[in-house]
């Protein structure tokens, strides 16, 4: 699923990122061909996985945001046998850990406040091995390029990414793909 994952941000590096049932369908109309399912809850999540699957695209859910279960190895392998999302976005060392024990596809999600939180990233991100990495805020040109020179796993930005310029802007600095809950940016 690995190598699916990188040839689907080849035809387009752009994901869509969702936070309900409206923007699911419009993510599955879209051009996107990886959506991010950031909110879900317990009741919710298999049906947006399976309509993902149907559509052709690869769903990967933010395990952290999932309403209804906890934030552990025993939660995610519920997950991963009984809901069977294409692979999980987690900022949880633990569960970065546990996903890849089981073979499960995992993006490290980071969030950059500062100085000690590039820092403690990147050496999150050489002793975890994620598959991929999300960085947050992702109009951080500078820090993106930093990031992928430091380390050797595909970056993803996002957050506050709202037109072509963010887009092209992280591009150019080395990231792999773009994720963006902004509906007109799915289109470029």
């Amino acid at each position: 699923m690995k190598n699916e994952f990188y040839h689907r941000l080849q035809i387009n590096p752009i994901i869509a990122a969702i936070k309900d049932s409206n923007q699911l369908e419009n993510a599955i109309k879209s051009p996107c061909e990886v959506i991010f399912i950031l909110k879900s809850d317990i009741f919710n999540i298999k049906s947006y996985i399976e309509r993902v699957r149907n559509s052709g695209k690869l769903s990967y859910v933010h395990v952290d945001l999932i309403d209804g279960f906890s934030r552990d190895a025993l939660a995610l392998q519920y997950i991963h046998d009984n809901i069977k999302p294409d692979g999980i976005i987690t900022t949880k060392t633990t569960l970065v850990k546990a996903s890849k024990n089981i073979n499960m596809f995992v993006i490290q999600r980071l969030f950059m406040l500062d100085h000690l939180s590039l820092e403690t990233g990147i050496s999150s991100i050489e002793d975890m091995h994620p598959n991929a990495v999300e960085i947050l805020p992702g109009i951080m040109p500078k820090i993106t390029k930093k990031i992928v020179g430091e380390t050797k796993v595909p970056i993803i930005t996002g957050g506050l990414i709202m037109d072509k310029e963010d887009v092209m802007q992280s591009l150019k600095a080395g990231a792999t793909a773009i994720s963006t809950s902004c509906e007109e940016v799915w289109y470029m």
